[in-house]
């Protein structure tokens, strides 16, 4: 008699793959939802409270000053013409916060968007040399060109900074590019250029007079002109840089995969890098080289949205003023009735943060 068949053995390998083929069942669908959505409503919450937190720093910007202005007297300040604290708010407190505003979001996006493309940690518009390419450019400009105003210098600038931008990639490896590489192709560019700015500075007194000041990174010779001749330039590399967000998060992934998803890696990192000289263009030709903000802020931002840059650059557009700004306020705070630079006090906090940060281990990868 035939004896019936014997049922067929399934390997430990093919119930593995059975069980993660598997589709996931309604109940596990249906959690995974709520999941999302909690994780949506809690960054929005976020962005909200940062918003908010950007409104008082801006408020306090405005107050704090060598003359104190009382919270009263704000309002006032900013729409009544007859008011006395209307000269003092619209030539000098307004103008400064609007350029901390512009200048913070720049810095912060162009590092985050930097980070994320060379797949750098320590990737910064100031460790990368891209600040000293626009500093070199606009001091050649001024002692060679004498080029005076802000309206050349920034053109200047963003020449500079997309050299240095192209020339760091290069240098550092290109598309095969190491931390490690891009980190020394930085370092030794920075080196080169702030060499050379010290250098004129040195050779003709002039150039020395109108740049000494500006080479340390500072807010106070803040202008509505100055203002409204960089608002353009910086609000189209954050459009630039927002719109690449979701190709760039493809790009993390791979060249390949980037591919495979649609995106088109060359084109990705043209869009990155114009961004990049944009921002950094012209918030170096406004307020000069500041230290930093660009490197700092996206990784706290990291730690609370993830690598996820859809929500990362917004994220750095806020908090990034906030430190620029309340740097700015505390450099007025603490040398009343002078001020201590902005670009110096960013960098004696700076520092010691991303130490901790370091110690703490939340400096990684994007």
């Amino acid at each position: 008699m035939l004896s019936s068949p014997a049922p067929a053995i399934r390997t430990n390998s093919e119930l593995t793959l059975s069980v993660t083929h598997s589709p996931p069942s309604a109940a596990q669908t249906v959690s995974a939802h709520p999941v999302r959505r909690g994780r949506t409503a809690t960054r929005v919450s976020g962005l909200a409270a940062a918003v908010l937190l950007l409104a008082v720093v801006a408020v306090l910007s405005i107050a704090v000053g060598a003359k104190a202005l009382p919270l009263a007297d704000i309002w006032p300040g900013l729409l009544d013409p007859d008011a006395d604290e209307y000269t003092v708010v619209h030539q000098m407190r307004l103008p400064r916060t609007l350029l901390g505003l512009l200048a913070g979001a720049a810095l912060g996006v162009a590092g985050a968007v930097m980070q994320a493309l060379t797949r750098n940690p320590l990737a910064d518009p100031g460790l990368l040399g891209i600040n000293a390419g626009a500093s070199a450019a606009v001091a050649t400009g001024t002692a060679l060109v004498g080029v005076a105003g802000l309206d050349g210098q920034v053109w200047f600038a963003l020449i500079g900074a997309a050299a240095v931008t192209a020339a760091g990639y290069v240098v550092g490896g290109g598309r095969g590019a190491t931390p490690a590489r891009l980190a020394l192709a930085g370092a030794a560019l920075n080196a080169t250029l702030y060499s050379y700015v010290s250098a004129i500075m040195l050779l003709d007194a002039a150039s020395l007079e109108r740049l000494r000041f500006w080479t340390v990174g500072s807010l106070a010779s803040a202008e509505l002109a100055i203002v409204g001749t960089v608002a353009p330039f910086i609000a189209a590399g954050l459009l630039l840089a927002l719109a690449v967000a979701r190709p760039l998060n493809a790009l993390a992934l791979g060249d390949d995969t980037a591919r495979a998803l649609g995106a088109r890696p060359a084109l990705i990192r043209a869009a990155v890098i114009a961004a990049v000289t944009l921002l950094c263009g012209a918030a170096t030709a406004a307020c000069g080289p500041i230290v930093f903000v660009g490197l700092l802020v996206p990784h706290l931002v990291r730690a609370l949205t993830g690598p996820d840059l859809r929500w990362l650059l917004p994220y750095c557009a806020v908090l990034a003023p906030v430190l620029l700004l309340g740097a700015d306020v505390l450099g007025r705070i603490l040398s009343r009735p002078g001020e201590l630079q902005v670009g110096m006090v960013t960098a004696v906090l700076g520092g010691p943060l991303f130490l901790w940060l370091v110690l703490r281990g939340r400096v990684g990868q994007p």
